[in-house]
């Protein structure tokens, strides 16, 4: 039986030290992670990794249930999933775990406040654009990868995994930029 751990923050900007940290400290011998979205599972590589190799027994482990995913029905699925191969979660912030029939409905409820809370942040953000178009200081989000390096080494030969570890950015978002420009790369 192994303690999983999976750790996950949003962008690349932002920080995953203070959740390796806790999953350290809560014993997991093994600590997956990565920087993508957890609107829904598409790209969340590391995810589906620990979930194809659990086994009978083991345990993941997540600081806050919203790591584990943003969509109600995500969350529910990957719930599922462990279950079907006889392992459970485990949520540190409050800590709920899966192993019983309460667990398993509080993170539904949590779930459920999880998805609400990203859509509520949807429309903050929307709103604030909103007003900043309004007045005349919107300019558009800042582009975090140079579109023509991704272009350059594409024409260079390499492939999007070489080209996501060379600009410390995720294959998914060398994949996007590489359809955005598909005629040229």
């Amino acid at each position: 039986m192994a303690r999983i751990g999976y750790a996950r923050v949003s962008t690349i900007d932002q920080d995953l030290n203070v959740q390796l940290e806790r999953l350290r400290r809560e014993g997991c011998e093994i600590i997956r992670s990565e920087k993508i979205s957890g609107g829904s599972r598409e790209g969340r590589t590391e995810l589906a990794t620990i979930i194809e190799f659990l086994r009978r027994g083991d345990e993941l482990v997540v600081t806050r249930l919203d790591r584990l995913g943003r969509d109600t029905r995500d969350v529910l699925n990957i719930v599922h999933e462990c279950q079907q191969r006889g392992a459970y979660i485990t949520i540190l912030d409050p800590h709920v775990s899966t192993r019983g029939e309460l667990g398993c409905v509080i993170v539904t409820v949590l779930g459920m406040v999880a998805q609400m809370e990203r859509r509520f942040i949807r429309e903050r953000q929307r709103e604030g654009i909103d007003r900043a178009k309004l007045a005349g200081v919107y300019k558009g989000g800042k582009t975090r990868i140079d579109h023509e390096k991704v272009k350059h080494l594409r024409d260079a030969g390499l492939g999007h995994s070489e080209i996501a570890r060379q600009l410390k950015c995720s294959r998914m978002q060398v994949y996007r930029i590489s359809m955005k420009y598909r005629c040229s790369l």
